[in-house]
C-alpha cells in the first residue's frame, strides 16, 4: 500500500513539475493527445550527459557550465532560469571534484588563481542579479550570441603549451605568482612565471559578470587569459581555471538559490554525473593531447550556440 501511494503521488508530482518547467510542452501534448516522455528518462539522460561532460570539460579546461547551459536549455525540457542555476552548481561541482588531484600534482596554483577568483566572484554576483531580472527569451538570445562568440574566439586563438615570459611584472612578483610542475607527457620539469597581471585582473572582472549572468563556468575565458595573456603553461592554466571556477561559481550560485532557481530534480543528477566524470577527466589530463578535445568542444559549442540563438528568436 505504501509503495502504491508513492507511485500514485510522488511520480505524478515530479512529472507535473517537469511540465511546469516547460508549459509549452504540456499544452502541445494536450492538443495532440499524446503521452509525453516519462520524467525519469530526462533525469537519466541528464545524468549520463553530465558524466560525459565532466570528462570533456576537465580535458578542455572550459568548465562544465559553458557546455551544460546552452545544450540543456536547448535540448532538454527545462526553463532557462533553472538550467542556469544548475549550470553554476555543475561548474562548481566539476571544479571541486577535479581540484584536489590537480593541486597535489602542482598543476593548479593557489597564488595564481586566488587573486583572479576574488575579483571574479564579486562581479559574478552582480551578473547573476542582472540575468535573473531579464525575460527568458532575451536570456536565450544573448546566450546564443555569447556562445557563438566564445566559439569564434576559441577557434581563432592559438594556445601555447609553454609560453616564454622573460620578465614578470611588479604585481606578480609582489604576489609571488610563479611555480613549477612535472610534465608527465614529456617527462620533464616545467618552471613558469607570469606578466600582464593588472590587465588580466580587469578581464577576470568581466569574465565573472558574464559567468554569473548566464550560469556559465567561464573556463572558456579563464584559460586564454591565463595562457595567452599572462604566459601560464597550458596545463597549469587549465587546472587553475577550475580553481577559479569553484570560487566564482559558489558566489553566483547563492543568488540563484535565494531566488528559487535551483531545483533538485535538475541539479542532483547533473552534479552527480559531473563529479564522477571530472574525477576521470582529472586523471586523464596529464596524459592526453588537449588539442583534439578542444576541437570537439568548439564543434559542440557552435551547435548549442545556434540552437540557443534560434530558440531566443522563437524560430526553433
Amino acid at each position: 500500500m505504501v509503495l502504491k501511494n508513492i507511485r500514485n503521488w510522488i511520480i505524478p508530482g515530479v512529472f507535473g513539475l517537469l511540465l511546469f518547467l516547460n508549459p509549452e510542452m504540456a499544452s502541445a501534448a494536450e492538443a495532440a493527445g499524446v503521452t509525453t516522455t516519462a520524467w525519469w528518462v530526462w533525469v537519466l539522460a541528464l545524468f549520463v550527459f553530465s558524466f560525459l561532460l565532466g570528462i570533456v570539460a576537465v580535458l578542455a579546461g572550459v568548465g562544465g557550465g559553458v557546455l551544460f547551459v546552452p545544450i540543456v536549455s536547448g535540448f532538454f525540457p527545462f526553463h532557462i532560469d533553472y538550467v542556469r542555476g544548475a549550470g553554476l552548481l555543475v561548474a562548481l561541482a566539476g571544479a571541486l571534484s577535479a581540484g584536489p588531484p590537480l593541486l597535489r600534482k602542482g598543476m593548479a596554483d593557489l597564488k595564481l588563481g586566488l587573486p583572479m577568483a576574488l575579483v571574479g566572484s564579486v562581479s559574478s554576483i552582480a551578473g547573476a542579479l542582472v540575468g535573473l531580472a531579464m525575460p527568458a527569451k532575451n536570456v536565450e538570445f544573448l546566450l546564443g550570441i555569447v556562445i557563438l562568440g566564445i566559439t569564434a574566439i576559441m577557434l581563432k586563438a592559438g594556445k601555447s603549451g609553454y609560453p616564454e615570459v622573460k620578465e614578470p611584472d611588479a604585481l606578480s612578483r609582489m604576489l609571488g605568482i610563479s611555480g613549477c610542475y612535472f610534465e608527465e607527457f614529456g617527462q620533464h620539469e616545467v618552471s613558469w612565471q607570469v606578466h600582464r597581471t593588472p590587465v588580466a585582473t580587469v578581464l577576470f572582472l568581466i569574465i565573472g559578470f558574464i559567468g554569473g549572468m548566464f550560469g556559465l563556468g567561464a573556463g572558456f575565458a579563464n584559460v586564454p587569459v591565463f595562457n595567452l595573456l599572462m604566459g601560464v603553461p597550458l596545463k597549469v592554466a587549465v587546472a587553475t581555471s577550475g580553481l577559479v571556477l569553484s570560487i566564482n561559481g559558489s558566489a553566483a550560485a547563492w543568488v540563484y538559490m535565494f531566488n528559487g532557481a535551483v531545483l533538485p530534480i535538475i541539479a542532483v543528477p547533473a552534479v552527480g554525473g559531473m563529479m564522477l566524470g571530472s574525477k576521470i577527466g582529472a586523471k586523464l589530463l596529464p596524459k592526453v593531447n588537449t588539442r583534439t578535445i578542444r576541437m570537439i568542444v568548439i564543434t559542440i559549442l557552435a551547435i548549442a550556440g545556434f540552437r540557443s540563438l534560434l530558440k531566443g528568436l522563437g524560430i526553433w
